[in-house]
């Protein structure tokens, strides 16, 4: 049996009120999501706002009516927005690139680095796994090996810290670290690892896929070689948007992973040139981050997100007890605002295939839009919440889908 020793809560949060638009509407109003669907999974491929989609039509009729003029000055327009975009993630405009998602910026990094022959990267258990594949291939390549730090879910920072280091040699030349992991919904403490492995020579890439718009200025105390975030998550940017950035001199080894006629340009304007390519996704993200700054503001924004998914992480987790008779909280050490877990019943989602499976049986018999996840052979559902849900969201999951999970769970083991 499957237990846990999450801290109990002195009393169940209670529902926030829904955001509204201007005038009173729903906010859910401002997204094009099919009102027949539960989207629940905002942190797996995000959402574009209704005026960003706007936007990013308009920009590819303008491609479309006149290319020769559009790829003439793309360049220039695409440095533009990257300025916008840094400023947003509170990082100088000279050290970000635009990339297409946070996996493209990590084999970025995998195929502009060279290391010593039989070199080692570290890597932890909690790793999201393309990024993951992508350090495997570049140990391949080198002729070395890529150790990987197992880090208990419910590990403090300092426990944290100390497992991932542990993991190091003198051969360790890279570790690439989560700033929040994606399957286990947990910070991991990146500032003290970047500072422990500069003291060791050791270069640092953080994986901060689900971190803009969830925080702010995600560099501050970090002094990583590389970090890398998606927009078209929580930022709700475009789809095909995240950042690249390189605070260190090791930024002048980066190459977009196409060459085109800005490779002799300095990084980054190397990359704002990268040929016959739609990039309007780029120079539509400041409107999402626009659209919810104007309408909410990001502060605002971020304590809605976090009250809701206090309160849905007590609602789903307390439904769940309530059939099974066991504690279905989990301890994640160092919990995120918008993604938390919730412990399956036995039988469910104990790998990363079965994970997915569920998944899309959940999606095809009940048109929920949810994630579930695995670790360490253990099933969680990882909850997700944005400005357009609401508490009655997560009512809905409880009511339709926890009776049927239990259900699942049963015959699984039978």
């Amino acid at each position: 049996m499957t237990s846990t020793n999450a801290p109990s809560r002195p009393t169940a949060a209670l529902a926030p009120s829904p955001l509204t638009l201007p005038g009173g509407a729903p906010a859910a109003g401002a997204w094009t999501l099919s009102e027949s669907a539960l989207h629940i999974n905002h942190g797996s491929f995000g959402a574009v706002p209704r005026v960003a989609q706007l936007r990013q039509n308009e920009l590819r009729a303008e491609m479309d009516a006149d290319p020769v003029a559009w790829f003439s000055f793309l360049p220039e327009r695409i440095g533009a927005v990257r300025r916008e975009i840094a400023a947003f993630v509170g990082a100088p405009a000279e050290h970000t690139a635009i990339v297409p998602n946070a996996s493209a910026g990590a084999t970025v990094v995998y195929s502009s680095l060279s290391m010593d022959r039989g070199a080692e990267i570290v890597v932890t258990d909690h790793g999201y796994g393309a990024v993951t594949m992508g350090a495997e291939r570049m140990a391949r390549r080198y002729g070395g090996t890529v150790v990987t730090a197992h880090v208990p879910l419910h590990a403090t920072p300092a426990e944290a810290h100390e497992a991932v280091m542990a993991a190091c040699s003198g051969r360790t030349r890279l570790i690439v670290i989560d700033h929040i992991t994606s399957a286990t919904a947990r910070f991991m403490p990146v500032a003290e690892i970047a500072v422990s492995a500069r003291a060791r020579g050791i270069v640092t890439l953080v994986d901060g896929a689900h971190v803009p718009g969830l925080y702010d200025n995600p560099l501050d105390g970090v002094d990583c070689d590389f970090w890398i975030g998606n927009l078209h998550k929580f930022a709700c940017a475009p789809r095909g948007t995240a950042v690249l950035l390189a605070p260190t001199e090791l930024r002048s080894e980066l190459y977009p992973l196409v060459d085109s006629w800005g490779s002799p340009l300095e990084f980054p304007e190397r990359f704002d040139t990268q040929g016959t390519l739609d990039l309007t996704s780029y120079l539509a993200a400041p409107t999402a981050t626009g659209f919810i700054a104007d309408t909410w503001g990001w502060g605002a924004a971020r304590r809605y997100i976090t009250e809701l998914a206090d309160y849905a992480e007590d609602l789903v987790a307390a439904a769940f007890a309530e059939r099974t008779g066991e504690d279905h909280r989990v301890d994640v050490g160092s919990p995120v605002s918008a993604l938390r877990l919730v412990r399956l019943p036995d039988g469910l989602a104990g790998s990363h295939p079965t994970a997915d499976a569920l998944r899309n049986r959940v999606v095809s018999e009940f048109n929920i839009e949810g994630a579930f996840t695995s670790f360490g052979g253990v099933g969680y559902f990882r909850l997700s919440a944005h400005v357009y849900n609401t508490a009655a969201d997560f009512e809905e999951f409880v009511e339709r889908m926890v009776p049927t999970l239990c259900d699942w769970a049963r015959d699984a083991e039978r």
